[in-house]
């Protein structure tokens, strides 16, 4: 079982960059195919990216494709999600996630969730 926290939100200016982090313990993050989702207050839960287990691939939704992307440091047991050039609407409580197969995009795959991190994007 891996437990993972999430940390690096914060309030920013639209056009401005963010670097959420997602540290794991318990079980190293190479054993999971990993996930990041963001959730907006009345709004459900919704899929940003996915990294694969390997690292060798990854998806992003239409919504931040070409402005975030996600990586994976195995040695630090550690998965980023970098965002830029944030717009208000990708004000949320982002959430990563640990799926046990190469490849997960639904979040349905999804065994193991951080409690999220706040990101606030002002205009």
């Amino acid at each position: 079982q891996v437990q993972l926290v999430e940390s690096g939100g914060g309030l920013v200016q639209a056009g401005g960059s963010l670097r959420l982090s997602c540290a794991a313990s318990g079980r190293t993050v190479s054993s999971y195919a990993m996930g990041w989702f963001r959730q907006a207050p009345g709004k459900e839960r919704e899929f940003v990216g996915t990294i694969s287990r390997s690292g060798g691939s990854t998806d992003y939704a239409d919504a931040v494709k070409g402005r975030f992307t996600i990586s994976r440091d195995n040695a630090k047991n550690t998965v980023y999600l970098q965002m830029n050039s944030l717009k208000p609407e990708d004000t949320a409580v982002y959430f990563c996630a640990a799926a046990q197969r190469p490849w997960a995009r639904r979040n349905t795959e999804y065994a193991y969730w951080g409690q999220g991190t706040q990101v606030t994007v002002s205009s």
